[in-house]
Order: C-alpha cells, then sequence, then structure tokens
C-alpha cells in the first residue's frame, strides 16, 4: 500500500480524518533485513488488545511514548541515554522503522519496543489509561494550508485522549518549525483546564538538553528554520 485512505471508519469509532498519508521512500537492503529479522525481538504486532506493560517490557519502569519518531535517530540516543526508563515508538513509514531496528540492535536497547501503526488507535485501544509517564511529538506533519487545517494531528479530541492516557503529572513534549502550528497548540493547552504549561511565562519553552536534534531539524537549522517548543504536564 502506498498511501492511507483518507478517511478511516472504525468499528466501533464515528468516521476520522487521518493525520498522515503514507509515501515511503525506497528501504534499503539493511532496513528490509532489520524489519525481517528484528522484529520479533523489538516490534510489537497490530491488534486490538490492551498492552500488558510490564510483561511487554520485562520490568516495571517509567513509560515514554514517542509519535511519529521519523527515522527513529533521535529516539535511540534518548533510549540509550537513559537506561532505567521504558520507550515505546510509533511510526507509520517502513524506512524509518527499519532504521531505528537497526540502531536498537547495535545499542542493545532492550527497554525499546517499536509499532507500526496510527497512533491515535494505538492510544484508544491499546495502552491503558494513565499509563504513560511522558509522550513526545516532533515534528509532526503541519499540514500548513488552511483548508488541511482539519487533518492536523493536534486538536482538542487529540489532546483529550493524551490526557487521558497520561499518569497525573505525565509530561507532554511537543516540538515544530511551523509557527503557526505552535501557537495553535499552545493555545489549545494553555486553554486546556488539565495542562499547566512548564514555562513560567505561559509561553514556549526552551530546547531542552535531553532532546537530541533530529536530522530533519538539523537541516532546517541549517537554513535558519526556527523551532517551537511546547512542554506541558497533565494536572488532576
Amino acid at each position: 500500500m502506498s498511501i492511507v485512505d483518507e478517511w478511516k471508519v472504525g468499528a466501533d469509532s464515528p468516521l476520522r480524518i487521518r493525520s498522515f498519508v503514507l509515501r515511503e521512500s525506497r528501504m534499503t537492503r539493511a532496513q528490509q533485513r532489520a524489519l525481517t529479522e528484528l522484529w520479533e525481538r523489538f516490534g510489537i504486532e497490530s491488534g486490538n488488545t490492551p498492552l500488558a506493560i510490564v510483561e511487554l517490557f520485562g520490568r516495571r519502569a517509567p513509560l515514554v511514548v514517542e509519535i511519529g519518531f521519523g527515522d527513529g535517530e533521535s529516539l535511540a540516543v534518548m533510549a540509550n541515554a537513559d537506561p532505567e526508563v521504558n520507550y515505546l515508538g510509533i511510526e507509520v513509514h517502513r524506512p524509518g522503522i527499519g532504521h531505528l531496528l537497526l540502531r536498537a540492535e547495535k545499542l542493545g536497547l532492550t527497554h525499546l519496543r517499536v509499532m507500526r501503526a496510527d497512533a491515535v488507535e494505538v492510544l484508544e485501544r491499546r495502552l491503558p489509561d494513565e499509563s504513560i509517564d511522558r509522550i513526545q511529538i516532533f515534528f509532526p506533519d503541519p499540514w500548513p494550508k488552511a483548508r488541511h487545517h482539519k487533518r492536523r494531528l493536534i486538536q482538542s479530541s487529540f489532546v483529550a485522549l493524551l490526557a487521558r492516557k497520561l499518569k497525573s503529572a505525565g509530561q507532554l513534549h511537543i516540538a515544530t518549525d511551523c509557527e503557526d502550528y505552535a501557537r495553535s497548540i499552545l493555545d489549545l493547552l494553555n486553554a486546556t483546564p488539565r495542562w499547566v504549561n512548564k514555562a513560567p511565562d505561559q509561553g514556549f519553552t526552551p530546547h531542552p538538553a535531553d532532546r537530541p536534534l533530529t536530522k530533519f531539524e538539523q537541516r532546517g537549522r541549517r537554513l535558519g528554520h526556527e523551532v517551537w517548543e511546547l512542554l506541558f504536564m497533565r494536572c488532576e
């Protein structure tokens, strides 16, 4: 399949517009090998049953979920630097998943798991409420044209879903290089009672030292693109 249907009808959910379109680049032989040989070790198969987090990782530890990890390089760096935390990456593009699997093997990331799925469906059906300590969303598709804003991932219904899945005092970290998108997210979260902005001025937060720059971000910085970061905490 080269493109995901724009509309999706779930068995028990209303019609929903997807926030992504699959336009995959060619996979390298190494990435294809990774999907064939390493998926059993790091991958989580699709399904509808809730995940048993402790059994999945073989231990009880804080859980970080990254939505749309791209090529997975920054996620691998973060996981490698933080072995006491369980990491779950969700992505739909197979080349990026293959790249992350290769890095996970090389670094021995036994505390990392990967899913190829629509993150909204994973959150709705597979991750228990109040099970996540931090959610990371770095550079979601901005859908910059006004007529496409309805396809943006971060909207009021999705924000409510994130709040339900995060533990009390759990964190939501978002980064984007689209100023319009960044300000709409900031306004939305600041206006939602269950979220507390960690920036003292209720604005954007400086780039945290523990978030590695993505390849996409490094290229953008060389071109002079600015990045806006948001760090919020879920309250009761």
